[in-house]
């Protein structure tokens, strides 16, 4: 299957049931959290490499460690890790080719009769995917279009101060902050656009500075050459 392809239905719901069984951690990413996380790393200001993003994905031990999803073995972790490079692509494709186009992966829910829109987890992903180069997004917060990430805070940061909390205290608040997001998220990534390499860089699983015989960054448990230093599973 080539990486620049989208995943299917078929392919979402097996990465869906990956992340939310019981071999991987209970704070792991949900398909929605995910993401707003990739989505980030796609928009965000300077690239990020495969074997320091990846970790994140699997949540932490009761520790705050990094945890080890229990693949069952290699070609389990070549194939959950190729959907998820074919969903950050497809990602980024998007964002390169159609930003207005994009669409966020929220939740939908009913209160009170209505139907409505809830991108708190995906707010919180894209969050965290913005802590990787936190620095390197300060230029749009102390600029004029700082209110373009206003929305994205709210709903995302792990704290807000008391007296924002009144502006997303019902789920039809929650709601008109997510409509925001998706509104203010082409304008996001046209802000940043200068500052990225031109053309559409789509994620490969780039080698790291390191030996092809240590054991991965990523944190699979497995030689950099097997892991995210060796060719892509093609399936």
């Amino acid at each position: 299957m080539q990486l620049d392809q989208p995943i299917t239905e078929k392919e979402f719901d097996e990465l869906d049931q990956f992340l939310l069984s019981d071999r991987c951690a209970d704070d792991a990413m949900t398909m929605d959290s995910l993401h707003g996380y990739l989505t980030a790393i796609a928009i965000g200001p300077v690239p990020v490499a495969m074997a320091e993003w990846l970790p994140h994905i699997w949540g932490t031990d009761g520790n705050d460690k990094p945890f080890l999803p229990k693949f069952k073995n290699d070609k389990e972790f070549d194939r959950i890790a190729n959907l998820i490079v074919r969903f950050m692509n497809e990602i980024v494709i998007t964002l390169e080719v159609a930003p207005k186009e994009f669409e966020p992966l929220f939740c939908q829910h009913e209160w009170e009769g209505k139907t409505l829109t809830d991108g708190e987890a995906w707010a919180w992903g894209f969050w965290e995917g913005m802590q990787l180069r936190q620095e390197a997004w300060e230029p749009i917060f102390a600029s004029e279009q700082a209110a373009l990430m206003r929305p994205i805070y709210l709903l995302g940061a792990d704290e807000i101060e008391e007296e924002e909390t009144a502006l997303m205290d019902n789920p039809a608040k929650c709601h008109q902050l997510s409509v925001e997001i998706e509104a203010n998220l082409p304008l996001i990534h046209r802000f940043f656009v200068p500052l990225r390499k031109s053309g559409i860089n789509t994620v490969k699983r780039e080698a790291p500075k390191m030996g092809r015989n240590d054991d991965c960054s990523c944190g699979s448990g497995k030689k950099f050459k097997k892991c995210c230093g060796a060719e892509p599973t093609i399936h």
